[in-house]
């Protein structure tokens, strides 16, 4: 028979996952306020419960309100935990060095993604000393089927992560976006074929990129660098850029203990 401890620890452990819920709700929705009546319905949790959940998450810094308009934001603690997640990431401290090279090389920017809850994140960057360069949020999260850095990861992920991507909602980003499933999975296979993905505007007006994959032992990247550019500079230097950003993450894949002799022999 269940002990009063036994019960009050599964209450807690409950109550830690409705409000891992809740933070992962602001994290992945379209807007950056949700109202308590958008969250109850979204997870199907009672307004009281969220209303207290909130109320604790605001207590320690993790959502902000709105005064005005009663809604919630995520807070400033969040920066926290972020800065503590990317410090520990080992990838970053390895990847640098490459970084910075790739981007003297190729008079760009340079970044690094890592997947994290289904979506993209960027979590660091490197930017030339140009007056008109293109910089990221390092943090921001994007969804899997827009822009070279997300097709990168897309291509090369399981049959079963790609079908679950694809079978959902492809919304255009831009104008440019790939909305279809069909032309989306033609050119995932010209990206695993090649070893890197091409975006001339899909995830932002204006901005072109090459991405490509970097691999640990095992068969999923464990993180996507990529050069971009403003696209009218950067539309004539694909194949450049491309080159030598595979030569950068074939280097970092081996450090890694990849043994494929590149990504598109994967």
């Amino acid at each position: 028979m269940p002990t009063e401890n036994n019960r009050t620890g599964e209450r807690n452990v409950a109550a830690i996952e409705r409000a891992a819920d809740v933070l992962f709700l602001f994290a992945n929705s379209d807007n950056q306020t949700l109202g308590v009546t958008e969250i109850s319905s979204t997870l199907d949790i009672s307004k009281a419960v969220v209303h207290r959940i909130l109320a604790s998450l605001r207590d320690r810094g993790l959502v902000a309100l709105d005064e005005e308009s009663r809604r919630y934001s995520l807070g400033p603690a969040v920066l926290v935990l972020a800065d503590a997640y990317l410090d520990g990431i080992d990838q970053r401290s390895i990847a640098a060095a490459a970084m910075r090279r790739l981007c003297t090389a190729t008079n760009e920017t340079v970044t690094m993604s890592v997947l994290t809850g289904g979506r993209r994140v960027y979590v660091d960057q490197v930017t030339p000393p140009m007056e008109v360069k293109m910089t990221v949020q390092v943090g921001a999260s994007y969804p899997l089927h827009a822009g070279a850095s997300s097709k990168a990861f897309l291509a090369f992920e399981s049959p079963e992560v790609r079908d679950q991507v694809l079978s959902g909602d492809l919304p255009a980003v831009t104008s440019e976006t790939i909305t279809s499933r069909s032309d989306l999975e033609r050119e995932l296979a010209e990206v695993r074929t090649r070893g890197w993905a091409v975006s001339l505007g899909e995830r932002e007006s204006g901005a072109g990129s090459v991405a490509a994959p970097v691999f640990d032992q095992g068969d999923v990247p464990v993180m996507v660098l990529s050069v971009c550019g403003p696209v009218e500079r950067f539309r004539d230097r694909v194949e450049e850029v491309a080159g030598l950003l595979l030569t950068t993450t074939e280097e970092l894949s081996r450090q890694f203990g990849h043994r494929e002799p590149s990504p598109a022999g994967h």
